[in-house]
């Protein structure tokens, strides 16, 4: 007898979850509608056996229970433990399976292709791997690095292998796979590792991390400083999505879409920054561009204000320029780890070097070029005490070297603004 309701939904559950992307991903593969379930741990079982869903994903923390309340377990649900996929069949009962190792094994497969010109069995053969982390993510984790014959080692906060021995005893490491939450936002960019431990893996060929937002994790942050091949978690996000809607669905859906719905979100959760000199029109083309765009737009000379009670400018004249610069770092750590806006940032805010981190980890930085001799300076103090060439000696190669794309402006904020939505294609 079919017990299943023929306008059943799709699903996430878990305790709190808050934004996620999962509904939008599942809407592109077909398993729509998709809901967000939140329950508390002494409701969990009775939504599992007699909810009315068609196919859940499972996160934590309720990978266990979606693995012993099933009916049937895939081998991989039996080998792990845990599932984080359930799909209800036609006479009630629940399979589990788990295709967070799929998701993670389809990013590892396309990363050895791209960045080492060879598959992940060849790449990472009898390669020594370093799993940042021993909680279910790293369990996923260390089979798919077992299936492509890598020597996966678990380093933890206790026990034989710890993050202290990492640079005295793994320098011939080959890839580092964070499975931590460490870096995810709103904490972030934090690293779970340093850079100096990183760069004291000789051999290191890549860095992975599980964490899909921000886009540029800490540790993915100091890969790039030094010239590692690197990758957050959205790949692993969509695929595991991909495998799971497959489930669902009861069909095979076509592979293409994994990297579509990637760029997708990309494009459109990535901020937009605009850095230059004081009076170059960062805020007039921002705010076009938001508009074109429909995305909130952020001033953070105005957001000083709603954060310390002052504006820049009075910040300066009473306190000095370096305690308005660690009150505007603060600002920026704020308003940088979101997602989808376009941002106006002050003049200075490349003269301290954190706020590169802060604005690149989840932002596309576009530098607004314009002469010198056509900014405004009214209402900008630092412009009139040192002089615009004075602060362009200091200011101009930052922000070319921050920059991921030099716009010399068009002589209006909205050719401006058009100009940046056409290069970025938004």
């Amino acid at each position: 007898m079919d017990t299943q309701s023929a306008d059943a939904s799709f699903g996430l559950l878990g305790r709190t979850l808050g934004h996620s992307w999962s509904p939008r991903i599942h809407a592109t593969l077909g398993s729509a509608p998709y809901t967000l379930f939140e329950r508390e741990p002494e409701d969990v079982e009775d939504f599992i056996r007699n909810g009315d869903w068609r196919g859940i994903n499972v996160t934590i923390p309720y990978k266990r229970e979606a693995a012993l309340f099933a009916n049937e377990r895939t081998p991989r649900v039996e080998r792990l433990g845990v599932a984080n996929t359930l799909v209800r069949r036609q006479d009630g009962s629940i399979l589990a399976d788990n295709t967070d190792i799929l998701g993670f094994g389809w990013m590892l497969e396309r990363f050895a292709q791209r960045e080492l010109g060879c598959s992940a069995s060849k790449a990472f053969r009898d390669a020594k791997v370093l799993v940042l982390g021993s909680g279910g993510a790293s369990q996923a984790v260390q089979a798919c690095l077992h299936d492509v014959h890598a020597k996966a080692v678990v380093i933890s906060r206790a026990g034989d292998e710890t993050y202290e021995t990492i640079a005295e005893r793994h320098t011939d490491a080959m890839l580092v796979v964070n499975t931590t939450p460490v870096g995810m936002y709103p904490n972030c960019p934090a690293s779970p590792i340093t850079d100096g431990q990183l760069q004291a893996l000789s051999h290191l060929r890549g860095v992975l991390d599980v964490v899909y937002n921000p886009e540029r994790t800490g540790i993915c942050l100091a890969a790039e400083r030094l010239g590692i091949a690197f990758e957050s978690g959205l790949a692993m996000l969509v695929s595991q999505a991909f495998y799971s809607s497959q489930l669902f669905q009861g069909k095979d859906i076509d592979q293409s879409l994994i990297p579509r719905i990637e760029d997708d979100i990309r494009c459109s959760t990535r901020n937009v920054v605009f850095i230059g000199m004081p009076g170059c029109g960062k805020t007039a083309a921002g705010r076009r561009l938001a508009h074109m765009v429909d995305r909130p737009f952020v001033d953070l000379d105005d957001l000083f204000v709603v954060d310390h009670g002052l504006t820049p400018a009075e910040c300066i004249e009473k306190r000095g320029e370096e305690a308005f610069r660690e009150l505007e770092t603060q600002t920026v750590a704020s308003y940088g780890a979101r997602s989808g806006l376009v941002i106006a940032c002050g003049g200075g805010v490349v003269t301290r070097k954190r706020n590169y981190d802060l604005l690149h980890q989840n932002g596309t930085i576009v530098f607004l070029d314009r002469p010198l001799d056509e900014l405004a300076t009214e209402g900008r103090p630092l412009s009139k005490t040192k002089g615009v060439q004075a602060l362009a000696q200091q200011r101009m190669g930052l922000y070319r070297q921050w920059a991921d794309l030099n716009l010399t402006c068009t002589g209006s904020a909205a050719g401006d603004a058009m100009e940046v939505r056409r290069l970025l294609g938004l």
